[in-house]
This record gives structure tokens, C-alpha cells and sequence, in this order.
């Protein structure tokens, strides 16, 4: 084929100018743009690259706002809890100034109310909110955390910050776990709240003259004589006529009931020894720790950490009557009932005493027995005891705590996780346990329930067993609950359905018209359950303890106790109380469960009473005193500094990832940049480059052009 001019000059020009020209173009568009490519087609491999450094940049975006705001957050959390932290120590000088025993009542008052003026600080402190939203309710941000009376209204809910993909950082602390939390490395420490004096010091026994002298607070080396006085001057050695009947509950959870005899010339110190023996001491190991404070009283102390069960309950007693039978040895503690509980009025007797039978109380708690017995049983009771009454309002004082993790019950928890399964009447089970409901409903009648748990079906009566109403089971198909399966939501709607007076419907027997048949079924039982709830609510508070709230009334007549039919009998081989809910018990000083508010008030009521140690003889009964609430305050400041502490762990961790995400924001852009945008000396290089081979394709297309033209001429 014969090559011509035109082919020549198609094949030297033509194409070589159109890709050229692109070439050029594609060159000053990166110039004018700053990027190597416009659209995915440019270049698939550096659009996808460019493409996920973008999404990695929205992401670390994300990451650092989500992470800035939680640091606010925390970082304000810090300054409050600093606040706290110079307000606590305030309040501590404050109470170290009222228990040094040179401060008069006038002074006291001065620091009392200071201190109260404290604790409205703490709750303005506690409410601080940033942009409107509350640093301590949780996750429940629009709620104001804590009323002015100091419960808590929040959640325990977390708020995070997105710190990456799975990757998460709490940024607040709850007010559940700031006023309510819990210590696991802290031992509950409780004690007993009648001053016990040497007695032998204050009177003689044989004249009964009393010496008009104050009687010194007992001592460990003082004799059970000196405790529990007499009347002669004889000192039995032989005869153990002292009887302390002793109940509480051991750290496990476990309860237990011991009667313990002593001789005149024992000392309080082998009586110590003794109560110590019942917690599971040993000669090489401690459970417990058991001593005298300064006013006389039992202190026991935990050695376990992080339980909130052991408690604590003793009696004293002793027959001074040598002749007969000894009164004071009993199996059944109600027998006690007819003795004497002030030791004066044995020594010299308003009226014609009925026994020389002397009783000593150790514990008091100002609660009615749910027995309906005169005052001074309150000395002997100990689980039998009706709910305190505020209004139109009824509660218990004993928290419900869960054997397995020391954490409250609710509604849904088994009473079986809560109880001591260790006791018959059938060990490992509720089965055969036997509770009792006593108190007024209402309308002010009184009644006397019975539940009876069974793991054949649970049941109760209002007749004592001849009318039984089945307790159903939630869940299909519907039957009477087994025993170890019984929830605390299933013991109060029985509770509410009493006190309401709105129990299941009955039939009358054709053939006995006196005798009323249940229907037990299960659509009756829930229509009285609802029923019920229109006059009232029974609930767990938020520390485990059994409430009940009548609606409509702001004092009610109900009454409310409830306690394992077993109690008060001191016959060996029988159970103690498998679960209790009111107590005539030991004062808590330290406990592993905080309620930061009621401690604070507990602790300055101690200075308003002007308690220096718990005294039952006067202003608040179960007040702890001031020398306690030392130890108290101490144990909050050490909870609010670990608190303090893990929010100091937040804002340093937050903002550790804010210094990343910036350093990542800004090593991902530069990737990026490397990526996308045009390196201008080069593009500027490689367009001088195609301008200098389009100028010299111009110059060989000009010169065959030329010469084809000579040649044409």
C-alpha cells in the first residue's frame, strides 16, 4: 500500500494531539483544582482510597464531639465532687468540735444548725446540672435527682462516649452509685443502745441504799454481777443464774439463737467471748470482733468485708428469788414478760414487788411489739415487732439482702434467696416455714394471718387454717406457689390484700353454713389483688425494705407485722427466724451499703440530741451519738473519694481520646491529602514537559507540511 502525506500526517498528528491535548487538560485541572481526580472514573483505585479516609474522618468527627461533650461532663462532675470533697471535711471539724465534751448546749445548737445548712449545700450540690441536664440522675437527665427530703429520683443508668467502633468510656457517675453505692472493702460494725453502768458501784445490794453516786459504765473486767446486780451480799460461784438469750444473724446470712448462762463472778469479758462463740469464733480465728465502748455497750465488727447481714439482739435475765424453780431460765422468751426491767425498782419497789425476776434490756428501738404487749416486752422481742407508722405511710427497718451478692431484693427476688435455708424444719428449703401476719387493716379491725409456705402449694389464712386461700403462681398453667419459688411481690400483694381488707372470694358449705370455702381460682385472686391497690400500695423501697402507703388519707389505722412463727422459742433442736423484716435490733455504725442523705441526717441529729454515744433514755432512740458518726463520716469521705476517683479515671481516659482522635484526625487528613491532592511542582513539571512535546509535534507536522508542498511544487 502506498503510504501518502495525509496518512503520514493523521498518523504523527492527529492522535498524538488528541492525547496530548487530554494530557494538558487533565494537568491544568489538577492545577486549578488541587486534586489529582474529579470523578470515581478519573482513577477507581485513589477515588475508593479517598473514599474511606473520608469515612475514617466522619468517624474520628464523631468520635471527638462525642468525646469533648462526656469530658465537660466529667470534668464538671469533678469540680462538684471537690466541692464535696472541702464541705465533708467542714462537716468532720464541725463534729469532732461537738463531741469533745467542753461544748455547751447552746454551742451544740449553734453547730447543728450549721451542719444543716451543710447538708442543704449537698443537696444543691447534688442537683447541679450542665446545659439542663442533671450530672447525678443517671441516665434519667431531665429528672432532679435528689428531693428535698434526700431520696434519690434518678436512675443507675451509664452515659458513654462513642470512643470507637465497640469501643466505649463512661463519662458520669450515678447518684444510685454516689449516695447509694457500695464498698465492698467496708465491714459493718454495729452496736447495742442502753448505757449498761456498774451496778454493784451504784447500790448496795443487800440494804438496796442507793450510794447517790453515778455509776461508772461497765467494764470488760467487771463481774456479771456488777452487770446484772443482785440482792445480797453473797457471790454464787456455783450456780449459773444469769441467762442471756441472744439472736442475730451471722455474715452468710445464716440466723442463730443461743441461751447463755453465767456465774456471779464471770466477767462481762467471758459474756463477750461468749457472743462472739455464737458468730463462729474460735480460738484461732476471729468471725467477729466483739468489745465495750466507753458508755458500756456491746460493739461487734465484722471481720468479713462487704456484707451488710450481721445482727445483733440480747437479753439479760435473772431471778433473785432463790427459792423455786429459776424464773429467769425459760424456753420460750415471752415468759420473761412478767419481769422487772429497772433495776431501782427492784432494789426498792414502788409497790409489793410480783417477782424478784430483773430483766436487762440492751437494745431498744421504741417499736410496738406486733404481740400488743406492754412496753417493757420491747426489751425481749426481737423479730416480732410492727412496721414504724409516718403518717399514712408504714415501713419496715430490716433490709431484704440477698444471700449471693449483698444486693437489695425486689418484687421479683425469691424469699428464698434472702432467707437462711440452713433451719428446719426442712434444711435447704422454705418448705414447712410458717409466717405470721399480724396488725389492723383499714378500717381498724385487727387480724391475724398465717402463711404457710409449702413446696406442694403456698398458702394463707385468716382463721388459722381453716379458710386457705392459694397464692398463684404468674406463670400458666396457675397454681399455689411452691415454697422456695414465693417472691417478695407475691408476700405483698398477700399484705395488701389484708390490710385492704379485699381478699379472694369464698363459698358457703351447703352442709355447714358457719364453714367458708375458697374458690381458688386464679381470676379471684387477681381481681382482689387489683382491688386492693385502690387502697393502698405495699413496695420495696430502694434499700429493700417492705413500705406500705394508704392512698386517700394521711393517717392510716393500719397496723403491719410480720415474723417467722418460730421466734422467741429458745428450745434447743428449733429453728431461728428463716427471714425477718422488723427488728428490735443492734444500730448500724458502718455498713458496706451507703444512703449518703439518711447517714447525713443521722449524723447531725446526733449533734441536735446532743448524743455523745446511742442513749434509748432520750431524744432519737436508734441515734448512733457523735463519736459514732466520727466513724460514719469517715467511712462516707472514704466512699466519695473512690467515687471521686473513678470520675478523675473518666476525665483523664477521655481525654487521652480526644489527644488520639486528634492526632488520628490529623494523620488521616495528611493520608488523605497524600492521596487526593496535587503535588503542584510536579504537575507544573509534567505540563512545562507536554507543552515542550505538543510545541515539538508542531514543529514535525510544520516541517512535513512544508516539504510536501515544496515537493508538490
Amino acid at each position: 500500500m502506498r503510504v501518502t502525506s495525509s496518512m503520514y500526517y493523521d498518523n504523527l498528528y492527529g492522535s498524538n494531539n488528541s492525547k496530548i491535548s487530554q494530557n494538558l487538560f487533565d494537568v491544568n485541572k489538577q492545577i486549578s483544582s488541587g486534586l489529582k481526580i474529579q470523578y470515581a472514573k478519573d482513577d477507581v483505585r485513589t477515588f475508593a482510597e479517598t473514599m474511606r479516609l473520608d469515612n475514617e474522618l466522619a468517624t474520628l468527627a464523631q468520635i471527638k464531639k462525642s468525646t469533648e461533650s462526656g469530658y465537660k461532663v466529667s470534668n464538671q462532675t469533678d469540680v462538684v465532687l471537690n466541692e464535696f470533697g472541702s464541705t465533708m471535711e467542714r462537716m468532720r471539724t464541725l463534729l469532732i468540735q461537738a463531741a469533745n465534751g467542753t461544748q455547751s448546749d447552746s454551742s451544740l445548737d449553734a453547730i447543728s444548725n450549721e451542719l444543716r445548712v451543710i447538708e442543704q449545700h449537698f443537696i444543691n450540690l447534688s442537683n447541679t446540672s450542665i446545659n439542663g441536664q442533671y450530672l447525678f440522675s443517671g441516665t434519667d437527665v431531665d429528672t432532679k435527682p435528689i428531693s428535698p427530703d434526700g431520696l434519690y429520683n434518678g436512675n443507675d443508668g451509664s452515659l458513654e462516649a462513642f470512643l470507637g467502633s465497640g469501643t466505649k468510656q463512661q463519662y458520669n457517675i450515678s447518684g444510685s452509685q454516689l449516695f447509694l453505692g457500695e464498698e465492698i472493702l467496708t465491714k459493718r460494725m454495729i452496736s447495742t443502745n442502753v448505757i449498761e453502768s456498774n451496778l454493784s458501784e451504784k447500790y448496795n445490794f443487800a440494804t438496796g441504799v442507793d450510794n447517790n453516786t453515778p455509776a461508772n459504765p461497765i467494764q470488760e473486767s467487771d463481774t456479771i454481777r456488777d452487770l446484772m446486780g443482785d440482792t445480797d451480799t453473797f457471790i454464787d460461784k456455783e450456780t449459773n443464774k444469769h441467762h442471756f438469750y441472744i439472736r442475730g444473724t451471722k455474715n452468710d446470712g445464716t440466723t442463730f439463737k443461743e441461751k447463755v448462762s453465767m456465774k456471779d463472778d464471770d466477767s462481762v469479758h467471758e459474756l463477750l467471748t461468749r457472743i462472739g462463740d455464737t458468730y463462729g469464733n474460735t480460738p484461732n480465728l476471729n468471725i467477729v470482733n466483739v468489745s465495750l465502748n466507753k458508755s458500756g455497750q456491746i460493739v461487734i465488727e465484722d471481720k468479713i468485708k462487704g456484707s451488710s447481714k450481721i445482727d445483733f439482739h440480747i437479753v439479760g435475765a435473772v431471778d433473785f428469788d432463790s427459792k423455786g424453780p429459776d424464773a429467769a431460765n425459760v424456753d420460750n422468751i415471752n415468759l420473761l414478760d412478767s419481769g422487772e426491767t429497772n433495776f431501782k425498782e427492784i432494789m426498792n419497789p414502788t409497790f409489793p414487788p410480783a417477782n424478784n425476776l430483773y430483766v436487762k434490756e440492751f437494745v431498744k428501738s421504741g417499736l410496738e411489739s406486733s404481740l400488743g404487749a406492754p412496753a417493757k416486752l420491747e426489751a425481749l422481742v426481737y423479730d416480732r415487732t410492727m412496721f414504724s407508722k409516718d403518717g399514712s405511710s408504714l415501713s419496715s427497718n430490716v433490709a431484704q439482702i440477698l444471700n449471693s451478692d449483698n444486693s437489695f431484693a425486689t418484687g421479683s427476688t425469691k424469699i428464698s434467696e434472702v432467707a437462711d435455708l440452713s433451719q428446719p424444719p426442712s434444711v435447704g428449703s422454705l418448705d414447712g416455714t410458717q409466717l405470721k401476719l399480724t396488725g389492723t387493716d383499714v378500717r381498724g379491725d385487727d387480724y391475724n394471718v398465717q402463711i404457710d409456705l409449702a413446696t406442694s402449694g403456698t398458702t394463707f389464712s385468716l382463721d388459722g387454717g381453716l379458710t386457705n386461700f392459694n397464692i398463684f403462681t404468674i406463670e400458666e398453667p396457675r397454681s399455689a406457689i411452691p415454697a422456695d419459688n414465693m417472691t417478695y411481690q407475691q408476700l405483698m400483694d398477700v399484705v395488701n390484700m389484708v390490710v385492704s381488707n379485699n381478699t379472694p372470694l369464698v363459698t358457703i358449705d351447703e352442709n355447714n353454713p358457719n364453714l367458708k370455702v375458697p374458690t381458688n381460682v386464679p381470676s379471684d385472686y387477681d381481681d382482689a389483688v387489683k382491688a386492693s391497690k385502690f387502697s393502698g400500695n405495699t413496695f420495696l423501697s430502694h434499700d429493700g425494705k417492705i413500705n406500705f402507703r394508704e392512698i386517700g388519707t394521711n393517717d392510716t389505722l393500719v397496723s403491719i407485722g410480720i415474723n417467722d412463727a418460730s421466734s422467741g422459742d429458745f428450745r434447743v433442736g428449733t429453728s431461728t427466724s428463716v427471714v425477718s423484716f422488723n427488728t428490735n435490733n443492734s444500730i448500724a455504725i458502718i455498713d458496706a451499703k451507703t444512703d449518703f442523705f439518711r447517714e447525713i441526717d443521722e449524723i447531725i441529729t446526733s449533734v441536735e440530741d446532743h448524743k455523745t454515744h446511742p442513749d434509748s433514755e432520750n431524744g432519737s432512740i436508734r441515734n448512733l451519738g457523735m463519736e459514732n458518726s466520727i466513724v460514719k463520716i469517715d467511712a462516707l469521705q472514704d466512699h466519695l473519694i473512690r467515687s471521686h476517683s473513678m470520675v478523675g479515671a473518666q476525665s483523664n481516659a477521655l481525654e487521652r481520646a480526644k489527644e488520639r482522635t486528634t492526632l488520628l484526625e490529623l494523620s488521616t487528613k495528611t493520608l488523605r491529602s497524600d492521596v487526593l491532592d496535587t503535588d503542584i511542582a510536579e504537575s507544573q513539571l509534567n505540563l512545562s514537559q507536554l507543552k515542550n512535546n505538543y510545541e515539538a509535534m508542531l514543529s514535525t507536522v510544520g516541517k512535513v507540511s512544508k516539504l510536501n508542498l515544496v515537493n508538490y511544487l
